[in-house]
């Protein structure tokens, strides 16, 4: 076949959103060779493959410049699967009506299977909890189709047309928020004569790609400690052997307590000596002493790393026109997030796709040995390479350390509405729960599109059942109200405060309150540890806010969250007695002239929101 599509491979077409390589992971996962490309491919490079699946995507079918197919994939005479975008293109392109949903799903929906004789859904329960993620619906069948699934907002949630194996499905099936998505996943593929797949040897595949790709060159492996640089540096140093690649830890300032001294001692007990560790700190924080954008800081997190490794690089004689390459820890979320395929909506920019990098990776500058696996697949790997346990199921740590976690605003940021009609009824909920918008922006992701939008706080003392209460608001304001992405319940304060937020000094990154940061998530660490929850949870970010309820105030907000591969993410309720005690000991932190005076639990999944607030 052309441009090196397998035959008897079930292709997933990439139209943008997030989630066409959760989709080849998971068909992999069921034992079929899988591969993606885009949209655009000639039905002349598909008419060997096994069945196609066609991915979410953040755009609507009907609108000049949305990703399109070409229709005669339909006329192959293999099974078709279309997910969300790709449900509703099938539709499109087969004379159906797309149109504006009344009601847009983000998040945890109730489906009932009203044709349950088709393959897909065939034995499987009649009502099932789905993860919904879609501001467009089908208002009218395609000829030839029948409806299958449908949810209280959306009559068409899944359509077949079993005669030519064409079926449409508006939630996604790949995320594990779908308890039966595998399932049906997995008779679509039992529909196609694929070819098989085992992972048994992803290790040695993924070194062959990268003794091709390296050549006879070396490699300059920028190490940041968490699993997915641990790994990529150990599987370098295996394959290339450990004179051919050194690594360097940048501490930036911006790293967790101890952090450092921890990386080292775990990457010498794993008996990789090429490690050079560089104390940048005072240059991250000038640098970022201006930057209160969430992208500027990326952008400034990402250009300093480069100049610290050239710099680096320079002294230790490790020239690029010597023969030496980058190496980074980049994983296939990180690709998605910043925008990295050709049709997805940009989300945020991970320091490891900053424009310098970009400009390296187009002079074949950079090697990224993971850039196609999800976290679960990296630790797969790990494990395959022989890393300990506890340092392949470690919590995440983003690249841009505690610089994501750290929120800038110099001033409060007002609410603001459409119209007035918008504007009364939000403030009449508002009111109703007694709920206050929190004066700062923080980023989510909303039919697979960036939203930046403000996080919506609750009180135990005016919601009697707590998390409960919160846990239901964070699934229904995000679809209901437009101008907040998160819900957060107060747990250092049973009813809203009286007197205004006070925001101090110029609210930016400072070392003191990184510090103070610092404090905060150590405590944190300890107190999950513990209460033995350490390894039930899957990340657990702990965010500072530029606020308080006094001069010199700061919140902190605490993100437990449960996943497998980043994409999706359910957020994780703590007891109350676990959540007064850890409050208790943040609000008596104080570093300077900040202190912690309000707690906060953030209740949201993702989507609506992104694991981390930037």
């Amino acid at each position: 076949m052309e441009a090196g599509i397998h035959p008897k491979s079930i292709v997933i077409l990439d139209f943008g959103g997030q989630y066409a390589h959760l989709i080849a992971n998971r068909v992999r996962r069921l034992g079929a060779f899988s591969e993606i490309r885009p949209p655009e491919t000639p039905v002349s490079q598909l008419k060997d493959a096994a069945g196609i699946i066609l991915s979410g995507g953040p755009q609507s079918v009907y609108e000049t410049g949305s990703p399109q197919a070409d229709p005669a994939i339909l006329q192959l005479g293999i099974p078709v699967l279309g997910l969300c975008y790709g449900h509703q293109w099938l539709a499109h392109a087969l004379g159906g009506t797309v149109k504006p949903a009344i009601v847009k799903e983000y998040g945890h929906t109730d489906v009932t299977v009203v044709a349950t004789d088709t393959p897909l859904f065939h034995k499987l329960p009649e009502c099932q909890s789905v993860w919904m993620s879609h501001g467009d619906e089908i208002a009218v069948l395609p000829p030839g189709f029948r409806t299958v699934a449908s949810s209280a907002d959306c009559a068409n949630a899944a359509m077949a047309d079993d005669a030519r194996r064409i079926y449409g499905i508006q939630f996604h099936i790949e995320v594990t928020h779908t308890p039966h998505g595998m399932e049906i996943l997995k008779r679509f593929v039992g529909l196609c004569d694929h070819a098989a797949w085992s992972v048994e040897s992803f290790a040695a595949h993924v070194g062959a790609d990268v003794k091709t790709r390296v050549g006879d060159r070396k490699v300059f492996m920028l190490v940041s400690g968490g699993v997915d640089s641990t790994v990529a540096f150990t599987l370098l140093s295996e394959t290339l052997g450990p004179d051919r690649v050194q690594g360097l830890l940048v501490d930036t300032g911006l790293m967790r307590k101890d952090e450092v001294r921890q990386i080292q001692s775990a990457l010498a007990r794993l008996k990789l000596p090429n490690l050079h560790v560089e104390d940048a700190s005072l240059l991250f924080l000038d640098r970022l002493q201006h930057a209160y954008d969430p992208e500027e800081k990326r952008r400034i997190i990402g250009d300093t790393f480069i100049d610290v490794q050239r710099t680096v690089s320079e002294r230790m004689g490790l020239r690029m026109e010597d023969g030496w390459m980058l190496g980074q820890g980049t994983i296939y979320p990180d690709t998605i997030e910043t925008g990295g395929t050709k049709h997805a909506d940009h989300i945020k920019t991970h320091h490891n796709r900053v424009e310098a990098i970009a400009r390296m990776i187009e002079r074949g500058l950079v090697i990224e040995p993971v850039k196609e696996l999800y976290k679960d697949e990296v630790r797969m790997l790990g494990e395959e390479l022989g890393l300990p346990h506890d340092l392949v199921w470690r919590h995440p740590f983003p690249g841009p350390g505690l610089g994501v976690r750290i929120l800038c605003a110099k001033e409060p940021v007002p609410v603001t509405y459409p119209d007035d009609a918008t504007k009364a009824k939000t403030e009449a909920f508002l009111a109703e729960h007694a709920a206050i918008p929190l004066p700062v922006l923080t980023v989510g992701v909303q039919g697979d599109g960036r939203t930046y939008r403000h996080p919506l706080a609750v009180f135990s003392g005016t919601s009697p059942a707590g998390n409960a209460d919160a846990l239901a608001l964070a699934r229904s304001v995000p679809n209901a109200y437009r101008q907040f992405s998160r819900v957060v319940l107060c747990t250092s304060h049973d009813r809203m405060p009286a007197t205004p937020f006070v925001f101090t000094g110029s609210g930016a990154i400072t070392r003191e309150r990184a510090d103070l940061l610092r404090e905060a998530d150590a405590v944190v660490d300890a107190e999950m540890r513990a209460a033995g929850l350490y390894n039930d949870i899957w990340q657990f970010p702990v965010v500072i806010l530029p606020f308080g309820l006094a001069i010199g105030g700061q919140s902190i907000v605490l993100r437990p969250i449960r996943s497998t591969d980043a994409m999706t993410a359910d957020a994780l309720p703590l007891g109350d007695e676990l959540l007064q005690r850890i409050t208790q000991r943040l609000l008596g932190l104080k570093h300077g002239d900040f202190s912690i005076d309000m707690v906060f639990h953030d209740l949201t999944s993702k989507p609506p929101a992104t694991i981390e607030w930037e």
